[in-house]
């Protein structure tokens, strides 16, 4: 029996939902104040159109792993320059193809090896990188990229990229796949 001081189990887990969606959104404040240029960009929105891993778009792999890189380096009181690690985080996957695709003439049998450099390309002509910015971006692959990344920002957003492809891949953060894949039924239909 429950008496008047004491709080009930479903009052603790409101408490607890209550702090998790309030420390949600202002990760997400975060991100859109210092990404804001890059959310609002052209190109950064077509990143829903392709599928990251499982049915995850890589839109919603980028926001996951700038979300994950944020939480970890402000839990962990990691000092580090959150803004080039948000930016970074939001990048280090632009390079703006669907890597699933049967492509003859530029084949993406080794994506993993070479999308870092294509993804920091594509970055350096729409914005103004940082150093920093360009280390996370180019390095993220590591081990599969030699050099290891040079900087805090860089290690983090490694860490939470290969965490948030974990959880993508074994499908425990699921996206909405299943849209883009009528979206490519659609357009497919409208070609013929």
């Amino acid at each position: 029996m429950e008496g008047k001081g004491s709080v009930s189990r479903s009052e603790r887990r409101a408490k607890r939902w209550k702090k998790y969606y309030k420390r949600q959104r202002e990760l997400h404040r975060q991100i859109g104040d210092a990404g804001k240029d890059i959310l609002q960009s052209r190109n950064f929105r077509y990143t829903r159109e392709h599928i990251q891993h499982g049915n995850m778009t890589v839109n919603n792999h980028c926001m996951n792993v700038a979300r994950y890189s944020l939480a970890w380096s402000q839990k962990l009181h990691i000092n580090c320059n959150r803004r080039e690690l948000i930016r970074g985080a939001l990048l280090h996957d632009y390079f703006l193809y669907d890597w699933h695709d049967e492509d003859y003439i530029k084949p993406h049998k080794l994506h993993g090896f070479y999308h870092p450099g294509r993804a920091l390309r594509n970055a350096d002509r729409e914005y103004q990188l940082t150093d920093r910015e360009r280390d996370i971006i180019k390095k993220h692959m590591w081990p599969l990229t030699i050099v290891p990344p040079m900087c805090r920002e860089g290690w983090i957003v490694t860490m939470a990229d290969k965490w948030c492809s974990m959880m993508e891949t074994l499908r425990i953060h699921r996206g909405h796949g299943a849209l883009i894949e009528k979206l490519r039924d659609y357009r497919a239909e409208e070609r013929e």
